[in-house]
């Protein structure tokens, strides 16, 4: 099929934030579950993503990997989702989705492997300080309903997943707002049928050994 959406994740990964964005684009997929470690290294796997990492969707033959990407690619795919704001209202949509995959991602990776940066190397960092980066999270998420104003976006599902992430293993602070923000997300059907789906996927994998 030329049309057909293809998902190549594993239920203990960032696959969840892609699992999620096609839940909520509401368009037919079909999973392929792979294992770290094996299939994921592959070879077979490799030619569709080098780097042996998922998420990866292969859409109409063109291949996306990264989940910003992949929740921007999704969200412009398929308009008819409405999950972007029309294109002379994007700036608060671009400016959250790249913060996500910039400053946020790499501070709380860098802070759940107990690296902290100097103060005095701060300007070396993308990111400057943790802190920092919480703090502006903090109010984006105080500002509007949603991450990008009044009407939820593809950049909710890919900071709000990585928020929800975060406070269930402590790598983001569980100050009031994010909790209201994220609980605001997850009451989303999409988002329940994602983690269904997810979790019954996990589920198996670990019956299987």
């Amino acid at each position: 099929m030329t049309d057909e959406l293809i998902l190549y994740t594993n239920p203990m990964s960032r696959g969840r934030i892609a699992r999620w964005m096609l839940e909520e684009v509401g368009a037919p997929y079909r999973t392929e579950i792979l294992q770290f470690g094996t299939t994921m290294k592959g070879d077979a796997y490799k030619t569709v993503n080098p780097m042996g990492k998922v998420p990866t969707i292969v859409h109409n033959g063109k291949v996306v990997t990264e989940c910003a990407a992949i929740c921007a690619y999704l969200a412009d795919a398929f308009p008819q989702a409405g999950l972007a704001p029309p294109t002379d209202r994007r700036a608060d949509y671009y400016r959250w989705l790249f913060f996500g995959a910039g400053p946020l991602e790499a501070a709380v990776s860098n802070r759940a492997l107990g690296f902290e940066v100097p103060p005095d190397r701060e300007r070396m960092i993308g990111y400057g300080s943790y802190a920092d980066v919480m703090d502006t999270l903090e109010k984006a998420v105080q500002a509007n309903p949603y991450i990008a104003g009044d009407v939820f976006s593809a950049a909710d599902v890919y900071v709000g997943a990585q928020i929800g992430w975060g406070l269930q293993f402590g790598t983001i602070e569980k100050r009031p707002a994010f909790e209201e923000y994220f609980g605001r997300l997850a009451s989303r059907e999409a988002c329940r049928r994602a983690n269904e789906k997810d979790n019954a996927a996990a589920a198996e994998l670990q019956k299987a050994g």
